[in-house]
């Protein structure tokens, strides 16, 4: 079960508000975060993977403890078993497709497993300047998957793509998040894709939980 509570003062231009949200998520659900802008969406995601120290709460997952500001405890990303997939994918332009998965973990065995699983093999050897925007995506969940985390987080994973390649890609994720069983947790704007990619569903309104609108599917 990952299980958090974060607590964080944050700006929004002229407006100051706080992050504040306690929530357990079972062990390979699939929560999204929606929630207008500037409204801790990717802030909390940040804290979840351990890009940003939140000032007070707790972050675990299983047995293992992310971070406690009781107990003054905070492991940084690279302690964290984390998949992240920004939203630009931040793939290494001078690796190929294999290559950036090797980045993550030198495993030729498990990166051919990915390849497969993403349905890469044919574009193992071309760079990111010669893939499609899906292939660009897959390739980044490849590499976030390819360190074998106990958590996936995706922010805005969808965001820059036509509606047609959104709907296609978001299929793409739910249908891997499935495969795998891993826990995962996406933040996006659009109501209608974290409703139908998601098992577990909560919005952000200035920081806080809007418990009208807590949705479990």
């Amino acid at each position: 079960m990952l299980s958090f509570y974060v607590v964080k003062q944050l700006r929004a231009g002229k407006r100051r508000f706080k992050l504040e949200l306690e929530y357990d998520l079972p062990e390979g659900s699939f929560l999204g975060v929606r929630g207008p802008s500037g409204s801790g969406k990717s802030t909390l995601i940040r804290c979840l993977a351990g890009l940003e120290k939140p000032e007070r709460g707790r972050i675990g997952i299983g047995s293992e403890t992310w971070f406690d500001s009781e107990s003054r405890i905070f492991l940084r990303t690279q302690r964290r078993r984390v998949g992240f997939v920004a939203q630009d994918y931040a793939l290494f332009p001078n690796m190929t497709v294999l290559g950036n998965i090797l980045f993550a973990n030198p495993d030729r065995d498990r990166a051919a497993r990915l390849l497969e699983l993403m349905r890469l093999e044919a574009q193992a050897s071309q760079f990111p300047s010669e893939l499609s925007g899906g292939q660009r995506q897959r390739t980044a969940l490849a590499r976030a998957l390819a360190r074998e985390p106990q958590l996936l987080l995706l922010d805005e994973p969808l965001s820059a793509l036509d509606e047609e390649l959104r709907e296609e890609l978001g299929d793409e994720i739910r249908r891997i998040q499935r495969e795998t069983g891993i826990t995962a947790v996406m933040v996006s704007h659009s109501r209608s894709e974290i409703a139908r990619l998601c098992s577990e569903v909560v919005e952000l309104a200035a920081g806080s939980l809007d418990d009208s609108r807590l949705s479990v599917y």
